[in-house]
């Protein structure tokens, strides 16, 4: 009988994690399904490329994956149970239940509103691909010197606001954030986005703690003795016809509705190979995974870390599975890229702990370095059966059952 892997979820670290397992174990061993509620694989990274009017190469899975192995079910996952080893899905057919011996959980992020009131009723977001779409339906009706409020001052926050400036320089677009917009940053690099924001037009608002979402924009707050507590006058609200709220993300809460442990923010606690520490025939890549990296500090969520979980993540797996040694390498950083619009961007280098360091890349070439590391990432996912030499590897006996009872 097959090893049943079931790997769920297929942005960035899913899709990775799928096409590397199907290369490193054979075929008549195991069997992969690869489940994800939309047919095709979402580049997250370009949300706001999508949202400012833009389109998008379409990338069906059932495509990508042909001939590898993996068996994508398009499909809703509704809930896990993980001591049973089951998952409930919805998909065109009605509900199903399917069956597991390993599980990858990798089904990411999605908008954090933090309990702001308004967030879900008027503010828009780029965490996906339909709400990227909406937002970019709600900019085309837009008229001419009206203002877009994009709130967050992170990577995101960034890069929505100056794609939407560069695409509609006729509207007025401002950016708010809780502290500093971009102030991470080097001072080189923060010096650039400053010049980017004035030549863009943005208007910028720190130190700006939003507590209420409005129709005509954001009420802000003022700190006194007793904390912060919301102001009405026009000194403390920021009017805007449209707002994109960037201001985090949060996971989705199928894990914590389960016996997993968990950590605070819902993501799945895992060991340096990216193993429950609870279930070990359970992995989590990607942003519902609360990992360990270089210095001891827990992994951001984004693409940078996507990326190399999903590699540890498969190689884990397949080691156990065979027979082999295991990797147990922590994960560091190596940069931070910023788009800027289509000819801008910031390529900060940073420590292996995600510390700027004064090596920065601006302007046209950083968009060139930011545009070649979007479009491998793609490559790299839509590929599966391509890049590393393929090591398909047969299942050691016992080496599974082995390792669970050490566990």
């Amino acid at each position: 009988m097959k090893h049943r892997i079931v790997v769920l979820g297929a942005g960035y670290a899913g899709a990775i994690t799928a096409g590397r397992l199907a290369k490193r174990l054979h075929r008549d061993d195991v069997e992969i399904t690869l489940v994800n509620a939309d047919p095709e694989f979402v580049e997250r990274v370009r949300m706001h490329q999508l949202a400012s009017g833009q389109e998008l190469t379409p990338r069906p899975l059932r495509d990508m994956y042909a001939g590898s192995g993996v068996q994508v079910r398009v499909a809703r996952v509704d809930a896990i149970d993980v001591d049973g080893k089951t998952v409930d899905l919805t998909d065109e057919h009605g509900a199903a239940t399917l069956g597991y011996d390993s599980l990858v959980y990798a089904l990411g992020s999605t908008v954090a509103d933090y309990g702001t009131p308004g967030v879900a009723e008027h503010a828009h977001h780029v965490a996906g691909k339909q709400a990227a779409l909406r937002l970019r339906k709600r900019l085309n009706e837009l008229a001419s010197g009206e203002t877009v409020l994009v709130v967050g001052g992170g990577l995101t926050g960034i890069e929505a606001a100056t794609e939407i400036a560069e695409a509609r320089p006729d509207l007025r677009v401002a950016i708010a954030a809780r502290g500093g917009v971009g102030d991470w940053l080097s001072d080189k690099a923060q010096h650039h986005l400053r010049r980017t924001f004035e030549r863009f037009g943005i208007t910028v608002h720190e130190h700006a703690d939003v507590m209420r979402v409005a129709a005509d924009g954001v009420v802000l707050a003022s700190a006194s003795a007793e904390g912060a507590t919301p102001i009405h006058d026009s000194a403390h609200r920021i009017p805007a016809q449209l707002t994109v709220w960037t201001a985090g993300f949060a996971v989705h809460p199928i894990a914590a509705a389960t016996t997993l442990e968990v950590s605070a923010s819902g993501q799945i606690v895992v060991d340096g190979t990216l193993r429950s520490v609870s279930h070990p025939d359970v992995y989590a890549v990607g942003d519902a995974a609360f990992a360990m990296g270089v210095g001891g500090r827990p992994l951001r969520m984004g693409c940078a870390t996507a990326s190399p979980m999903a590699w540890h993540g498969a190689d884990a797996l397949a080691a156990r599975l065979t027979g082999r040694k295991v990797p147990e390498t922590p994960i560091g950083y190596a940069s931070q890229c910023i788009s800027l619009g289509r000819r801008d961007a910031i390529v900060q280098k940073v420590t292996p702990d995600d510390q700027p360091t004064s090596t920065v890349l601006t302007g046209r070439i950083a968009a060139r370095v930011k545009e070649l590391i979007c479009s491998g990432a793609a490559w790299s996912v839509t590929h599966p059966t391509l890049g590393m030499p393929s090591r398909r590897r047969h299942l050691a006996a016992g080496a599974v059952a082995a390792d669970l009872v050490a566990r």
